[in-house]
C-alpha cells in the first residue's frame, strides 16, 4: 500500500506531499491544479519512461518519492537482491528526472529496468489506455502461474533453477570454446614459426659468422681503402714523382746486401734466407 507520495519540481507542482488513507483516496481540483502530475509521478514510480519535459520550468530536476508498507514478500526478495532494504518496515522508491536521471529502491541506486520491475509490482495505473501491463506475455504468465497454486509454484521454482543452471553452463561452454580456439590459433602460429626455423636450418656458430659477414659487408668501402693504402705502402705509387722508396724496394735492397754478406760470411746465410722470404 502507498503510504506517502512526495513530488518536487514535476510539471505545475513545485513541492507537494500526499499521504493517502487506507481504502479509497480521491484527489480533486480544478483544471491545472496538478492532478495529472500526481498520476505522472505514480507512473514514474511504476517505471514509466522519464522525459525531461515533465520537469517544472526553472527547476533543475524533478524528484518523485513513494513509500510503501507493507511490502509483499516477492517484492522484498527483489529489493534485497538489488541490495536495498526497508526503512522501519517501509520501502522507499524514488525517481529523479533531469540532470542525471536516477532510480533508487530501498536506499540504493538500481538500473532503470530493475526499478521498473519492482515499481510495476507495487503500482498499477488504470485508465483509458494505461492498463496495458496485462497485455504483456510476462504478466500473463505471472497471473497464470499464481492461479495454478503452490504445486505449480514449486515446479516453477525448479524450472527456474534448472534454466539458470543451463544458462550458466552455456556461458561456461562458450568461454571454454573461445579459449580452445585461442589455443588452437596459438598452436598454429608456433607451428608455423618452427617450420620457418627448420627451413632456415641454423647451424652452431652460424650467428657469429653471419654477424661477422654483416660487419664486413657494412665496412666494404673502408676495407677497400685500407687495402689500397697497404698496396701503396708495399709497392709504391706508380703516379708518384720522386724517389720515394717502397716496402718491396727496401726489402729487395736488404736481401741483396745480406746475400753479399753471406758470400763472405756463411753465418749471414740465415738472414739472407729470411730476407728472401720477406720479399716473397
Amino acid at each position: 500500500m502507498l503510504t506517502e507520495l512526495r513530488i518536487t519540481g514535476l510539471g505545475v507542482i513545485d513541492e507537494a506531499v500526499l499521504e493517502p488513507h487506507p481504502g479509497l483516496t480521491v484527489v480533486t481540483g480544478e483544471t491545472g491544479a496538478g492532478k495529472t502530475m500526481v498520476v505522472t509521478g505514480l507512473g514514474l514510480v511504476a517505471g514509466a519512461r522519464a522525459e525531461s519535459r515533465v520537469v517544472r520550468t526553472g527547476a533543475a530536476k524533478a524528484v518523485v518519492e513513494a513509500r510503501f508498507a507493507p511490502v509483499p514478500d516477492e517484492v522484498l526478495a527483489e529489493v534485497e537482491a538489488a541490495g536495498g532494504e526497508l526503512d522501519d518496515g517501509e520501502l522507499l522508491v524514488a525517481r529523479q528526472v533531469g540532470g542525471r536521471s536516477r532510480t533508487l529502491v530501498g536506499g540504493v541506486q538500481v538500473p532503470a529496468a530493475v526499478g521498473a520491475q519492482i515499481g510495476e509490482a507495487l503500482v498499477t495505473i488504470h485508465g483509458q489506455s494505461e492498463q496495458v501491463r496485462l497485455g504483456t506475455p510476462e504478466r500473463q504468465r505471472e497471473v497464470l502461474d499464481r492461479a495454478a497454486g503452490a504445486e505449480l509454484a514449486e515446479v516453477l521454482a525448479r524450472y527456474r533453477a534448472a534454466w539458470s543452471a543451463r544458462r550458466a553452463a552455456q556461458t561456461e561452454l562458450a568461454g571454454l570454446v573461445a579459449e580452445s580456439q585461442a589455443r588452437a590459433r596459438e598452436v598454429d602460429l608456433l607451428t608455423f614459426g618452427l617450420a620457418e626455423i627448420a627451413a632456415v636450418d641454423p647451424q652452431p656458430g652460424e650467428d657469429a659468422a653471419l654477424a661477422a659477414e654483416a660487419q664486413r659487408l657494412q665496412s666494404v668501402d673502408d676495407l677497400r681503402l685500407a687495402a689500397h693504402r697497404a698496396g701503396l705502402a708495399l709497392s709504391g705509387d706508380d703516379d708518384a714523382v720522386g724517389d720515394e722508396p717502397s716496402a718491396l724496394g727496401l726489402v729487395a735492397a736488404a736481401r741483396k746486401a745480406l746475400e753479399q754478406a753471406a758470400a763472405d760470411d756463411p753465418t749471414a746465410e740465415p738472414l739472407a734466407v729470411r730476407a728472401r722470404d720477406l720479399a716473397a
